[in-house]
C-alpha cells in the first residue's frame, strides 16, 4: 500500500498505464484516501503531462510512452548505483570550471558529489539540483527559468532552452531514460529534448549519466547519437559481454552493495 504522496502518484500512474482508463472513485477505494486527495494527485500529474483527466477518471497521456516517474520515486531507485555514478562524474570536473547539469535523480547525485570542488559555475534546469548545490555554498549557481514540470522539478520550454543557447561550458552532464548502441540517447518526455540538445551544443565535453537499467532501452524521443557524447558513465550492472557494443564511450564504475 502506498505510504507517501510520491508512492501514491506512482500507483495512480501504474494503474492508468495498466488499464488505459481508471475511474477516480476506484482509485479512492484502492488507495484508501478521499476523493479530494485523488483529485489533487490527478491535477498534479496532468500538469506534468503524465495523464489526461476525463469523464471522472484518467487516461494515459498521449502518446502512452510519455509516462514519466515522479522525482521522489526515481530518487530512491538504484540509489547505490546513482551515487557511484555521481562520484565518478564529479571526478571529471576541475575546480573553477563551468558546468551544465541536466535534470534527473542521477544528475542530482552528480551535484551532490561536487561538494569538495571549489569555484564552479553551474547552470541547471533542475530545481532539486540547484538546491543541492546551494547547500554546498561554494559554487555560483544559475537556474534557467522556464515552465515547471512539478512532479520532476524540471524547467523546460523556450525560456529554459534560450537560457542555455549561446553558453560555452567545460562539461555538460545529461540524464537519459534510454541508452542504446543503435538508438543513441533517448528520453521519455518530449518537452525536455530541446533543453538537453542545447546543453549538448554548449559543452566542450559531454557525459551521460545513467544507471545500467537504462542501457539497452529505447525511449520515445531521440536526444542524440551515442557518438555525439564523450562518455557514458554507468554502473557495473551491465553484463561484461554486452559492454563492447557501446564502444570506448562506455565507462562503468563498480558498486558496493
Amino acid at each position: 500500500m502506498p505510504q507517501t504522496p510520491a508512492e501514491r502518484r506512482q500507483a495512480i500512474l501504474d494503474q492508468v498505464r495498466d488499464s488505459g482508463y481508471v475511474r477516480a472513485v476506484d482509485l479512492t477505494t484502492a488507495l484508501h484516501v478521499d476523493s479530494s486527495t485523488i483529485r489533487r494527485d490527478m491535477e498534479r500529474l496532468e500538469r506534468a503531462g503524465l495523464i489526461r483527466r476525463m469523464h471522472g477518471g484518467a487516461l494515459p497521456a498521449d502518446p502512452a510512452d510519455t509516462i514519466d516517474t515522479p522525482y521522489e520515486v526515481r530518487r530512491s531507485q538504484h540509489l547505490a548505483e546513482k551515487t557511484a555514478i555521481g562520484v565518478a562524474a564529479a571526478a571529471l570536473v576541475q575546480d573553477g570550471q563551468t558546468v551544465l547539469i541536466d535534470n534527473g535523480s542521477t544528475a542530482y547525485q552528480v551535484a551532490a558529489a561536487l561538494g569538495d570542488h571549489r569555484g564552479l559555475t553551474v547552470v541547471t534546469n533542475d530545481l532539486m539540483v540547484a538546491m543541492c548545490l546551494r547547500n554546498h555554498g561554494v559554487h555560483q549557481v544559475h537556474v534557467t527559468g522556464g515552465l515547471l514540470l512539478d512532479t520532476v522539478f524540471t524547467l523546460v520550454g523556450p525560456v529554459a532552452t534560450q537560457a542555455v543557447e549561446g553558453l560555452h561550458v567545460d562539461w555538460a552532464f545529461l540524464g537519459a531514460e534510454g541508452v542504446d548502441p543503435d538508438a543513441g540517447i533517448t528520453n521519455i518526455n518530449v518537452v525536455e529534448i530541446p533543453v538537453k540538445q542545447a546543453m549538448l551544443a554548449a559543452a566542450e565535453r559531454v557525459a551521460v549519466v545513467a544507471d545500467s537499467s537504462k542501457l539497452g532501452r529505447r525511449s520515445l524521443a531521440t536526444v542524440c547519437a551515442l557518438d555525439e557524447v564523450d562518455v557514458v558513465i554507468t554502473d557495473d550492472g551491465l553484463p561484461a559481454e554486452a559492454r563492447a557494443a557501446y564502444g570506448p564511450t562506455l565507462h562503468w564504475v563498480p558498486v558496493r552493495s
